[in-house]
């Protein structure tokens, strides 16, 4: 049977349709424009004046995993490993998510947490030379709980920017030392409101937490992302401060944009994982009149081999987690 085919990617210009590791790519599209691809219809994102600035992100790397799949307490899910001698699988995707960033050759690399999987310093020491190795002085890196659960003290500067042409990017440690859910302190808060108020062009803002989504989820200090004050407290600066565009997390290994109604026009997004299906990294395409999200998926062939595996996790369901709807990969961050 013909596998359906997925649209993980569509921008101003390009439009990616997948069945299974096999891609059909349209490219040099018009923007803003119905197209048709492998079957597939898809409208490409608009394009607002000259391209800027590029800014590529990532985030759950895990480096030393060697179980994907593994849920504590349900052990009912079958789990997936490389074979003894293999390439570790972290180190087949980090290596194919840099070829692919690389190609791209964006001005910032924003890595937002988990770069490792024991929060040991080997691991992350490992991530370095893979990352900074390739991309120096152009990646930021925040830690992610599977650092501060275990202790490990690196890459925990609570607040960090960086300009670019066209756009400023604010990157916030929104981990805590032996939890797994996320905060921001009253020093990040005032120091976000503070660069909103002084800044002369948009911000986002990254962290690895996502927020706490009121519509759906109970109000608890055991919620998986950000906790429901530091959430409030983030969109009150959002709310406060026009220039901060949006919020860009990681964590839960999927696409998914929450909106509020107070915020309409800001989106708070989580990005998919590197690590496993459907291999995922984010693109930010900074034009003159706007700023758009494009989501991409790693393309080297055993990177490929690896995330169709992992197509089968939690009894085949976790494609439709992992991947999103549209709206939730590709999409218009703002205008200017």
């Amino acid at each position: 049977m013909t596998q359906r085919g997925e649209l993980l990617t569509f921008a101003d210009d390009e439009v990616i349709v997948w069945r299974g590791a096999d891609q059909t790519r349209a490219v040099d599209l018009p923007p803003d424009s119905e197209v048709v691809v492998d079957g597939v219809e898809a409208v490409t994102l608009p394009r607002r004046g000259e391209l800027l600035s590029r800014i590529a992100t990532v985030n759950d790397v895990h480096f030393g995993e060697t179980v994907a799949g593994h849920i504590d307490g349900a052990d009912e899910f079958e789990t997936f490993g490389v074979p003894e001698g293999a390439e570790p699988y972290p180190e087949v995707m980090s290596r194919g998510a840099v070829h692919d960033i690389s190609q791209w050759d964006p001005d910032l690399v924003v890595a937002k947490g988990d770069l490792t999987s024991n929060g040991t310093m080997e691991e992350y020491e490992r991530f370095s030379e893979v990352w900074d190795g390739a991309f120096g002085d152009r990646l930021m890196t925040v830690r992610g709980n599977h650092e501060s659960y275990n202790h490990l003290a690196v890459d925990d500067t609570p607040c960090r920017e960086r300009k670019l042409p066209g756009v400023t990017v604010a990157l916030l440690d929104t981990s805590r030392n032996g939890h797994a859910n996320g905060t921001l302190t009253t020093h990040q808060l005032e120091w976000l409101d503070e660069l909103g108020s002084r800044t002369d062009r948009p911000v986002l803002v990254f962290g690895h937490h996502p927020v706490w989504d009121a519509a759906h989820d109970e109000r608890s200090e055991h919620t998986f992302g950000l906790l429901p004050d530091a959430t409030e407290g983030l969109m009150e600066v959002c709310a406060r401060r026009p220039q901060l565009r949006g919020y860009f997390a990681g964590h839960t290994h999927r696409n998914k944009v929450v909106r509020v109604p107070e915020l309409p026009e800001v989106p708070f997004a989580e990005v998919a994982c590197v690590k496993d299906y459907p291999g995922s990294w984010a693109e930010y395409r900074v034009f003159e009149g706007g700023i758009l999200q494009v989501h991409r998926r790693i393309s080297t062939p055993d990177a490929l081999a690896w995330t169709e595996t992992t197509r089968q996790m939690y009894a085949g369901t976790y494609p439709s987690y992992a991947r999103g709807r549209r709206a939730d990969r590709c999409f218009e961050v703002c205008r200017i």
